[in-house]
């Protein structure tokens, strides 16, 4: 009655394989879009966008990136904090470097330095997985975060080794800088978060993604048949990469304005995004958006609830958040590996099977 299938039927193999089969699925998709561009907009103001709608875009980017590395490819990363570092030093360098050219392309080519700089890192995934993956990306963390610390061309020799990001503007409207309006920032990253979505969705879906997985299931499996790890795994990296250096460079032009690499995109950026992924769900595009919302929503919550409502001390909500994240890590590793993303799953089938769900 209310996921009602009568009647919803396939004609040829390219409707049924397409992202949402279901009609239902599909118009409450396109109602959700239709929503977020020509509604939100015009309704959204200042606190709204800066302390939900903005985080949880740009998180969305980057979980996306990590989910097609950990979660489609099953290459675990430590360092999707200095990718994000990356990606925002890169966009600041070809902003100062070329005023004139747009910002947004700025930023795809923010994305493609950092697509760069993960197959680098990525090279040491030929040879180890596992833990021993993990430290290595970890060590790319701290050296991405110490040669930016330390090299003074990339933040143009500033006294106070901070980067800040120029005024820029997307016509007519102010993209960049103190002046950029909180609409046109929130169009700027849903654009990017929509774009980023359709193409990590029809990527796993295709031939690359069943690479991916198969290297994931078993590589010495997936290169008996055919795979070739080479390209699986740096190809992995490099998208992954490129994902989330838009991030990084969304997160420093659009949303913060200002950063410092080391309080900005430290250690505890890589694993904010690594719970996202295992809380929304490994290897599910709805699954990054999920956990991404959950994280971002989560603090606001409880500072509204506990701080506002309740009268209690900021820094004891802020200990109660990470005992709630700790132990929602722990049940979803336990009880549901495939975090939320299995759950929503569930309750669309108990829906299409009302009222006799199993």
């Amino acid at each position: 009655m209310l996921y009602r299938e009568a009647g919803d039927f396939s004609t040829n193999y390219r409707e049924d394989n397409q992202t949402f089969p279901i009609k239902f699925d599909r118009y409450r998709y396109y109602a959700i879009m239709l929503i977020a561009f020509l509604v939100v907009p015009f309704f959204v103001n200042d606190y709204w966008v800066n302390a939900i709608f903005l985080p949880f875009l740009i998180y969305a980017i980057a979980a996306l990136g990590l989910n097609i590395l950990t979660g489609y490819c099953g290459q675990v990363s430590l360092g999707t904090g200095g990718f994000m570092a990356v990606g925002a030093y890169a966009v600041y360098k070809l902003m100062t470097a070329f005023p004139d050219v747009n910002v947004l392309i700025h930023i795809v080519l923010a994305g493609g330095v950092t697509a760069l700089v993960g197959i680098l890192f990525g090279l040491p995934s030929l040879r180890i997985k596992g833990f021993y993956l993990a430290v290595a990306t970890l060590a790319a963390q701290f050296f991405l975060v110490w040669v930016f610390n330390r090299v003074p061309w990339f933040y143009n020799y500033s006294a106070s080794g901070q980067i800040n990001a120029p005024e820029r503007t997307f016509l007519g409207f102010t993209v960049t800088g103190a002046k950029t309006e909180a609409w046109v920032a929130y169009l700027v990253c849903l654009v990017f978060v929509t774009i980023s979505a359709i193409v990590a969705r029809n990527m796993t879906r295709g031939a690359l993604g069943r690479s991916w997985m198969a290297i994931r299931d078993m590589d010495i499996a997936a290169e008996i048949i055919g795979v070739n790890p080479l390209k699986a795994k740096l190809s992995a990296f490099a998208i992954s990469s490129f994902f989330v250096g838009i991030s990084g460079a969304l997160y420093f032009s659009v949303y913060l304005g200002a950063v410092e690499v080391g309080e900005v995109f430290g250690i505890n950026k890589s694993f904010l995004v690594l719970f996202m992924i295992i809380i929304g769900g490994l290897g599910s595009v709805f699954g990054s958006f999920a956990g991404a919302a959950f994280l971002v929503l989560l603090p606001v919550l409880l500072k509204n609830v506990l701080v506002g409502y309740f009268g209690w001390q900021t820094d004891v909500a802020a200990h109660l958040e990470f005992m709630i994240i700790g132990g929602l890590i722990v049940w979803f590793l336990i009880v549901e590996p495939h975090g939320l993303a299995q759950l929503w799953r569930l309750g669309k089938e108990k829906l299409r099977t009302w009222p006799f769900p199993y």
